[in-house]
């Protein structure tokens, strides 16, 4: 499939880019280094979002110029539609009538595009616009350096997780030479998040429970603790991550009220335990230590049947160990 992306940069002029509703890093930092290398053979090009950008990813190169839509204006050569797991997720209207390339690193990816191209193996997206930038036999710009070394270090959790592997550190140290530094991006991610980010995490974590064994945990985020911190969309960025720095827990479930009566659910694990199964469970996906799906109706309800599916994740896994 990486073949048929080539030929169709290639052939063609006028390219969109686009990613998901609430933008994340690697949605924006690939976003952005795909439009970068556009620019850098010649093409017209331009990214597009729904949601606005959040404030820690405005330092990238060409997050300014950025045009937040909510139906696609005009018509182009394809559309890149960037980490989405089906063709309503970037939340633009008429996105449809377009050529779309659909690019993703999520195995449960629907393959919605005209093009598909999933490697279900890169740790992040922005690994997959550096093999392409490769492929196409363009040149690695300190625009393009920055915006994919964004996409690593967010999608990895600064290299933490499970799906870093040789091949990322290898991407990394290459976006290094050209001039990216490591702790300067850093440094913006992570630590200049808004008074209002610690209000909300002090809210959320006095709702953390643990089952009997210790092993699975999970917390809940509600409107109301929101709007009691002053947060904003964003400001629970790694929340989900804080209890699983314990030894003892394996799996955690967040529960994040995003409308009344309707949750985003991430969930994150240790080892060989596998919570995209559970996602699919309940209509989503993700990777197999991390993964997300969304519920609506009795918030209690859908705790104990979600805590459960976990909880029997985490039995199976040990059993099959």
């Amino acid at each position: 499939m990486l073949g048929q992306v080539v030929e169709l940069i290639e052939k063609n002029t006028n390219f969109a880019v686009t990613t998901h509703v609430r933008p994340d890093g690697d949605g924006i930092g690939s976003s952005l280094g795909l439009y970068w290398l556009l620019l850098s053979l010649g093409k017209q090009a331009e990214v597009i979002v729904r949601d606005p950008i959040p404030s820690y990813y405005l330092m990238l190169p060409g997050a300014d110029r950025i045009r937040q839509v909510d139906e696609i204006d005009r018509q182009y050569d394809a559309v890149f539609v960037i980490e989405c797991s089906d063709i309503d997720r970037p939340g633009i209207r008429n996105l449809e009538k377009q050529f779309i390339v659909n690019i993703d690193h999520h195995v449960t990816c629907e393959r919605f595009g005209d093009i598909n191209w999933i490697d279900s193996t890169a740790s992040a997206v922005g690994e997959m616009i550096y093999n392409l930038c490769k492929a196409i036999g363009g040149r690695i710009t300190r625009e393009i350096a920055e915006c994919l070394y964004m996409a690593l270090i967010t999608d990895t959790g600064s290299f933490h997780f499970s799906n870093t592997t040789d091949r990322t550190l290898k991407v990394a140290s290459e976006l290094v030479k050209v001039g990216v530094n490591p702790s300067k991006i850093s440094e913006i991610v992570y630590n200049s998040y808004p008074w209002s980010r610690i209000e909300l995490l002090r809210r959320v974590l006095n709702t953390v429970k643990r089952d009997p064994s210790g092993r699975v945990a999970w917390m809940r985020q509600s409107l109301q603790m929101v709007e009691e911190a002053g947060a904003v969309d964003g400001d629970h960025a790694g929340f989900v991550n804080i209890p699983l720095s314990a030894k003892e827990v394996e799996a955690v479930i967040y529960m994040r009220e995003t409308q009344p009566q309707t949750y985003r659910v991430s969930f994150r694990s240790k080892g060989n335990i596998d919570v995209s199964k559970v996602a699919e469970k309940f209509g989503g996906g993700g990777h197999k230590n991390a993964a997300g799906c969304r519920v609506k109706g009795d918030w209690d309800y859908w705790e104990r049947e979600i805590v459960k599916a976990v909880i029997e994740a985490v039995d199976r896994a040990k059993s099959d160990a």
